[in-house]
């Protein structure tokens, strides 16, 4: 029997089977990636061993023992810890706080010792990134940074089982080697590491064995020194992926739909910050225009200024809109005037998870299905289901809660709420963040085809070189603040890392 040894686990939510009677082992020791597309069951998988579902059906064994796990209590008493994909951290608390959030150092009276618990935090911080301040709020902390915050509590843990989904997915290409080493380091103490993730390239650098799900079903279970990147996508989507369309050349674009001209906005609590720094670009209706950086490099910044919900202070610069000045104070003046936006964080700042997702598609076209402050729901749920369709989302149920759509299928969502409005301008932010393969290829084409097909005008920013290298006509690349370069999309892409990187600076300084 393996180290971990999972039997026929089953899982119903209303109208769907997420997991049809699964089987799956680990040995210990182990790296073991679980692939699929979005909805395929590995993060229910993953949610079953680390209880945070308890109404499953199934069998699960650790180190040949029977155990029961109907909540995150019994996960953690039976040696396993979870990094959830969408981060499970309380903003207002500290990064120490957080990391050790009910197993707190104690002292005399049983009060918490907060000097051990900032230095204990210290001491695990010091392995992934020690920038990281063990005494700030992590609400204040970028996206990059709460993702380590949350790989560190789970190390904190000392689990015999970890379980990471999608560590990466907002972590620089620095930080995520830092993460391989404390893996392997982890792999060497015979920790078995059960590990998620869309992007097949750290699969095949990290693990030694791949099970892919689709469907809820288990496909098959390869080793990874054995199989192809093919061979796993095959299994992954039950064809071979449709190669990506080809650019458009330059002539084929209109005139420009957005325009910035020497941006600069500042940090609100220090005006000495630069979050943007004289950026200025241009783009024309039809085109898809991608900007790469490293994290902290301001693309965020940059995308949420555009939108009227600048995080710092505009000191200066123009913004034009179809060849008119604007400045928007707020996102609904930007949607009033064409402007959309599809954020980094999608269950933050993205949907509203209370609601159903038909409502968050049609939420920013309300006016449109209106009349007299009465919405006219027939109208309203045509162009849902219209919006379904074109994108694919499933499960086809515009009435399920958007919480209960798998990564993918909620970022479908989102990108089809904009389809209602029509936008002029599309802004995107990591439009593909935890999303898989075969969703994601849906997703270029929907970006190309609302670029090419219906004249948007489109502006992404992916910390991915090679999506932006697929998905974009032309490429800006972003370095603390500023655009450093502009590049075609047959630039190799050594060539733009080394200006995204700030090689560019070294050179010039030397």
């Amino acid at each position: 029997m393996a180290f971990l040894d999972m039997r026929n686990i089953t899982k119903r939510f209303p109208g769907v089977l997420a997991l049809d009677k699964v089987e799956f082992e680990a040995e210990q020791g182990e790296i073991h990636a679980i692939v699929g597309q979005n909805g395929a069951g590995k993060s229910t998988l993953m949610k079953i061993l680390g209880g945070a579902y308890n109404d499953y059906e199934g069998e699960i064994y650790i180190d040949g023992k029977p155990v029961k796990i109907r909540s995150p209590k019994d996960s953690s008493s039976a040696g396993i810890a979870v990094i959830y994909q969408e981060l499970n951290l309380v903003p207002h608390m500290t990064v120490a706080e957080n990391i050790f959030l009910g197993r707190e150092p104690t002292k005399f009276f049983g009060f918490i010792d907060f000097n051990k618990m900032k230095e204990e935090a210290k001491k695990i911080l010091a392995e992934l990134d020690p920038t990281i301040d063990p005494e700030a709020k992590v609400r204040d902390l970028p996206v990059g940074k709460q993702q380590l915050t949350e790989i560190a509590k789970a190390l904190s843990q000392k689990a015999r089982i970890l379980i990471m989904d999608e560590p990466t997915s907002a972590l620089t290409e620095a930080e995520t080697l830092k993460l391989y080493d404390i893996i392997r380091k982890l792999k060497a103490q015979r920790t078995t590491i059960l590990y998620v993730s869309h992007r097949l390239r750290e699969v095949f650098t990290i693990s030694d064995r791949i099970t892919v799900l689709r469907d809820g079903r288990k496909i098959g279970t390869v080793k990874t020194n054995d199989a192809d990147p093919r061979q796993v996508v095959a299994m992954m989507v039950g064809r071979e992926v449709e190669e990506f369309e080809p650019h458009l050349p330059p002539e084929k674009f209109g005139t420009p739909a957005l325009e910035v001209r020497n941006l600069v906005v500042v940090d609100r609590m220090n005006a000495q910050k630069r979050l943007l720094d004289v950026v200025s670009l241009q783009v024309r209706k039809g085109e898809v225009v991608g900007i790469f950086g490293l994290l902290g490099a301001g693309r965020s910044e940059l995308l949420l200024t555009l939108f009227g919900a600048s995080p710092g202070i505009i000191m200066g610069g123009e913004v034009f809109l179809e060849g008119k000045p604007v400045a928007f104070k707020s996102p609904m003046e930007a949607i009033q005037s064409g402007v959309g936006l599809v954020t980094e964080d999608r269950k933050t700042t993205g949907l509203i998870l209370t609601m159903t997702a038909g409502h968050n598609i049609s939420l920013a076209a309300l006016k449109k299905f209106s009349r007299f402050q009465f919405v006219k729901r027939s109208s309203e749920e045509q162009a849902i289901w219209q919006a379904y369709q074109q994108l694919n989302i499933q499960p086809p149920m515009p009435s399920m809660p958007v919480v209960n759509l798998s990564g993918g299928n909620q970022q479908k969502v989102l990108l089809s709420r904009w389809l209602l409005v029509k936008p002029k301008v599309l802004l995107l932010d990591e439009p593909t963040r935890g999303v898989d393969i075969g969703a994601r290829a849906e997703l270029y084409r929907f970006i190309r085809h609302l670029a090419h097909d219906e004249g948007v005008a489109i502006l992404f920013s992916s910390s991915e070189l090679p999506e932006v290298l697929a998905l974009a006509d032309r490429i800006l690349v972003m370095h603390q603040g500023r655009i450093v370069a502009e590049f075609p999309t047959n630039t190799p892409e050594e060539q733009i890392m080394f200006y995204a990187t700030g090689g560019h600076l070294a050179k010039g300084a030397a």
